[in-house]
């Protein structure tokens, strides 16, 4: 298991550049490290994470620095945008305990991730509005295909703090626990994931996430071509072997 820890408790768990991208190398290291089975996002403090630290953008819009074309398409693209992708795309199952508050770029964080437990003191909100901001962060893509278009477009319109049981309604969290359950059931959860058969979970997590952008066809020629793959894996052989011979199956990963 790799642990992710947000630790600016003091700055609401705030994201700077050079933070995103240590999140960033540090989920691809987990998803090449073969002794990685689940990838946990959490976050110390009160906050989940308020989103991206803004207080540099705001001291370079006051500087009367020259600004170009493209300059904040880039750093979208190449920041928030690309943290993200990190989560989606990290062949390991991720799993985001949220124990707080969790807005803009840090509810898509969440939102990112395989499962989503949630305290009971956790609200998600879609702060970009509130700031005067078109929603980024990958809010555009994940949001509709998470609960919808027409609630992601109330939530992202008016920025209204949502919930955690609300979250739970709408299928964007998993669990909702007592704040003091939260370790405990996010645990129970991790440990699982940690000994299941990860190649196939990987395999399953890039099907389900191709799948809302390719047509039948292509998904179902996907979902062939991952059956080939996992079909060669030991833990393919293993499990199968387990349920003929009525035992549980003890999974490597691979």
């Amino acid at each position: 298991m790799a642990t992710i820890t947000l630790n600016r408790p003091d700055a609401a768990n705030a994201i700077q550049p050079e933070m995103r991208d240590l999140i960033v190398d540090l989920l691809a290291q987990a998803d090449t490290d073969p002794g990685v089975r689940v990838v946990v996002l959490a976050a110390n403090g009160r906050h989940f994470c308020s989103g991206a630290d803004v207080t540099g953008i705001a001291r370079g819009g006051a500087s009367g620095a020259e600004r170009r074309v493209t300059d904040a398409m880039r750093r979208i693209m190449t920041g928030a945008q690309r943290l993200v992708a990190a989560v989606l795309d990290c062949g390991k199952p991720v799993v985001a305990v949220v124990q707080g508050p969790a807005a803009g770029l840090g509810a898509h964080l969440a939102y990112a991730a395989d499962l989503v437990v949630a305290s009971e003191n956790a609200t998600f909100i879609e702060s970009f509005v509130l700031r005067g901001l078109v929603v980024d962060a990958g809010g555009a893509y994940l949001l509709p295909r998470r609960i919808g278009m027409q609630k992601a477009k109330e939530l992202a319109f008016f920025g209204d703090r949502l919930p955690a049981r609300e979250a739970l309604a709408l299928g964007l969290v998993n669990r909702v626990v007592p704040a003091e359950e939260l370790a405990a059931t996010a645990e129970e959860l991790v440990q699982r994931l940690a000994g299941a058969a990860t190649s196939a979970i990987s395999l399953t997590k890039r099907l389900f996430n191709e799948s809302l952008d390719v047509d039948r066809a292509a998904a179902f020629l996907a979902e062939g071509m991952a059956q080939e793959l996992q079909s060669h894996a030991h833990d393919s052989r293993e499990g199968v072997a387990a349920f003929v011979a009525r035992r549980s199956p003890e999974y490597r990963g691979w």
